[in-house]
């Protein structure tokens, strides 16, 4: 069932969070941008437009001239022009139209005492007939049952840490490091046990992108509730190192050409990723054996890339029994070669040198999209159309193509976030598929 948060982009409904992330942080200036279409979708060939309004300390702006530009979601304008708001401070932007489905993005910019303001805007047109660019490897399920194969003949090895600074009365947590992949190399995470006595579900959560600390406290209310959760790194890194640190250690690692996300992609083998996919699943032998657990219950659930992991993982593992995605990364990203819409990290327009047989075959195998048409369990999704990190293109194009029963909560105005209310949404639904 497709549930749609409608984002009208009235003052008066803005909460807090909304305004700190679709306006910057303590601006005087507010974009207050209306589609005519309630919900920001619209039919193949309907014409769509948006009415804009500038608010300067508050005070409704008029006479400001607006430049705007319009285009496919992620992709080069087709058209620009400007605008000058009217006595009343509206002015109307004619957004065009799509002759398939997709997402048609308009970025808006105006002056106000010398300053530059941006702000930005998505349509959907049909999305829910978006159809991804990646295609099956044949060989995709007897390759990955492979490496799996390979990588459960490594011995489990787990060291397991007590952390009293982030524990309670109400929950227990640990430091884990599990040996994965390959002997000796490891990877961390946090384990959170409610201490109240019984039997839990599981929650597997791997990490958004990045090289950085985790934050398990943000999702401590899982334990309160009664859920074991375990905050996954996938890099080997110990997750309790100060910022500065893990800042360090990020760029050691490289950036750009040379980050993690593009180590080894000429070579489905070598590739950086295989790591973090296998990692995953021997996570997932861990917390099976776990007396706490309550024998039925195990969900992956993350955002970005820890949404891409999650759905990857419930593709993979059989022992998963719903899934919770938040705006997946990793997803139809080959679709750029298409010239459509593709997903983080954006490698045909953000990186050199990426657009080669070898690395065009990997990418084949590590898509997210390929991974979700193998998923069999509920799946909950949420993203929202502003989205320029996991644009809302190849959030559709996975949601798509999953065939077991699934829930989307679309919230329009978002970005690259979703609000704490979602996240207590994500819980509740997790809670409904509860055996």
């Amino acid at each position: 069932m497709l549930n749609k948060v409608f984002g009208l982009f009235i003052s008066i409904l803005l909460s807090c969070n909304a305004l700190a992330e679709n306006n910057p942080y303590r601006s005087d200036v507010m974009w207050v941008v209306t589609p005519d279409s309630s919900d920001w979708l619209y039919s193949i060939n309907e014409q769509a437009s948006v009415e804009v309004a500038i608010y300067h300390y508050g005070i409704k702006q008029h006479g400001l001239e607006i430049d705007y530009k319009i285009g496919t979601d992620m992709l080069a304008a087709d058209t620009s022009g400007s605008i000058s708001l009217n006595q009343q401070g509206e002015g109307i932007v004619n957004a065009g139209t799509m002759h398939e489905p997709g997402f048609r993005e308009l970025q808006l910019s105006t002056t106000i005492d010398g300053a530059n303001y941006q702000y930005h805007i998505k349509l959907g047109f049909e999305p829910e007939k978006i159809v991804p660019s990646t295609s099956m490897p044949d060989d995709f399920d007897s390759y990955w049952q492979a490496q799996i194969e390979q990588a459960q003949q490594v011995p489990m090895v787990v060291e397991r840490t007590w952390v009293a600074e982030l524990s309670d009365h109400l929950i227990n947590r640990y430091l884990i490091k599990i040996q994965a992949y390959k002997t000796g190399q490891f990877v961390y995470g946090y384990l959170t046990i409610p201490t109240q006595a019984g039997k839990f579900p599981v929650v597997f959560s791997p990490p958004g992108a990045g090289i950085k600390p985790l934050t398990p406290q943000k999702h401590r209310f899982y334990g309160e509730q009664g859920m074991i959760r375990f905050d996954m790194e996938i890099h080997g890194i110990r997750p309790d190192l100060d910022r500065p640190t893990y800042n360090e250690i990020s760029a050691a690692f490289g950036r750009g050409n040379n980050s993690y996300l593009v180590n080894g992609l000429d070579d489905r083998d070598s590739y950086y990723m295989k790591k973090a996919y296998l990692s995953s699943l021997r996570v997932i032998d861990y917390l099976t054996t776990l007396p706490e657990w309550d024998g039925k219950n195990l969900i992956a659930q993350g955002g970005s890339q820890g949404g891409a992991l999650a759905l990857i993982t419930a593709g993979l593992d059989k022992r998963v029994t719903a899934v919770a995605a938040n705006h997946p990364a990793l997803s139809d990203m080959i679709a750029y070669q298409y010239g459509r819409t593709g997903g983080y990290p954006h490698l045909f327009t953000r990186y050199s040198g990426m657009d080669t047989p070898e690395k065009r075959h990997t990418l084949r195998y590590y898509d997210v999209i390929n991974f979700a048409r193998r998923v069999t369990v509920p799946t909950f999704m949420t993203w929202g159309f502003n989205d320029n990190v996991c644009p809302p293109t190849t959030s559709y194009a996975v949601y798509n193509v999953i065939n077991s029963d699934k829930e989307a909560l679309v919230t329009p105005v978002n970005e690259h976030w979703v609000s704490t209310a979602t996240r207590h949404k994500i819980l509740n639904w997790i809670k409904s598929t509860l055996r």
